[in-house]
């Protein structure tokens, strides 16, 4: 069976990503608006990139790489020009960087990427979520939910209490299956964290152990300039990390949090480490859509003499010798609001209003 990652363009003029394993019926199914949420309100869609793969679970990683990009990434995608997204896949703060070099002064890479010749490459993979003994399928779920929310999919599960696969984790994780499905069970700690050169375990205390203490934001920043593979470990929801799985960390992270209530639940902690670390990669923004050019300054003239006249027959300019000021202040308000043509015929039209309703009255 074939699967495939697609991209359409939508009446609004921006890009949906998702996947399928029939692409003409899925894409009739946006066109025809069965399918219901983004599209449906948006058509007509038009298909503008596909890519076929082997497996569903290629199909739908890509997806959701291709969903976190930029406008500029998806439309040099989509016109095949590997030169542009490349120089796209470069964050602002590395490209003004290297253009700096042509003063003299050495780029600055950003945490976790090193230079390789002509490219940048990622020094650090995602790190990777560790559930110590949990106890309920449901909070294994939501944590497979925060994880995927911030684009970590690599889970792993250490002697988990009711066995895996559980059947309360799937509705718990509201669509992140492919996490669940991807998840490893060990038998130990030691055993899923055997392949990672740094290793974080949360806890609120120390419990007797003396290692470096680190906020989730120092601990996300670490893990983009280590160079190899970092695990988050969390403990079961009712008692949290034992002495000695904290004993296997390198390092500890705290949240501060309440000292009159320090109660986190499982997938609160996850997602609030996997937030920090979503920090340092692109993940995507509400969708682009482009406002209005604002209006010639002559439009904007215009409204102010249909606003100044009509005040000026309600005898809202008072006292006389006031006027002056407030005619300037008006002018001041309205030509700063940077309103677009629609926006300016608008208020022409709510003005008129207003005067028609006063000699109705």
């Amino acid at each position: 069976m074939t699967f495939w990652t697609y991209l359409l363009h939508c009446a609004d003029r921006t890009y949906y990503t998702g996947h399928t394993d029939d692409l003409e019926r899925r894409l009739y199914q946006h066109q025809e608006g069965i399918l219901g949420g983004y599209t449906s309100t948006r058509r007509p869609v038009e298909l503008v990139w596909a890519e076929a793969f082997a497996t569903r679970e290629e199909a739908k990683a890509t997806e959701l790489k291709i969903k976190n990009w930029s406008r500029i990434k998806k439309e040099a995608l989509i016109a095949k020009d590997w030169k542009r997204l490349k120089q796209a896949s470069i964050p602002p703060a590395e490209r003004a960087a290297r253009a700096s070099t042509s003063l003299g002064k050495p780029p600055r890479l950003r945490s976790g990427m090193r230079d390789e010749g002509d490219s940048l490459l990622e020094a650090a993979p995602p790190p990777v979520i560790v559930l110590v003994r949990p106890q309920l399928g449901e909070n294994i779920g939501k944590a497979a939910r925060a994880m995927l929310n911030f684009g970590l999919t690599e889970l792993r599960l250490v002697a988990p209490r009711d066995g895996w696969p559980n059947p309360d984790a799937g509705p718990a994780a509201s669509g992140a299956d492919i996490v669940l499905a991807n998840a490893a069970v060990f038998d130990t700690l030691a055993e899923a964290v055997a392949d990672c050169t740094h290793i974080y375990a949360t806890t609120v205390r120390k419990r007797g152990v003396s290692k470096p203490v680190l906020t989730p934001e120092a601990a996300a920043k670490a893990v983009h300039a280590t160079a190899g593979r970092s695990a988050y470990v969390f403990g079961p929801e009712r008692s949290g990390l034992e002495t000695d799985d904290v004993a296997l960390a390198h390092s500890i992270v705290t949240v501060p949090i309440n000292p009159e209530f320090g109660s986190l639940n499982l997938a609160q902690a996850v997602i609030l480490l996997a937030y920090e670390w979503s920090k340092g990669v692109a993940l995507a923004s509400p969708p682009e859509v482009p406002l209005d050019p604002p209006a010639d300054h002559a439009e904007f003239e215009q409204l102010i003499e249909h606003l100044n006249r009509d005040l000026d027959a309600a005898g809202y300019f008072f006292p006389p010798e006031r006027t002056e000021a407030t005619l300037r202040t008006i002018r001041t308000a309205i030509t700063k609001t940077g309103w677009s043509y629609n926006d300016i015929r608008m208020m022409h039209g709510i003005i008129a209003s207003l005067g028609r309703a006063k000699k109705i009255l």
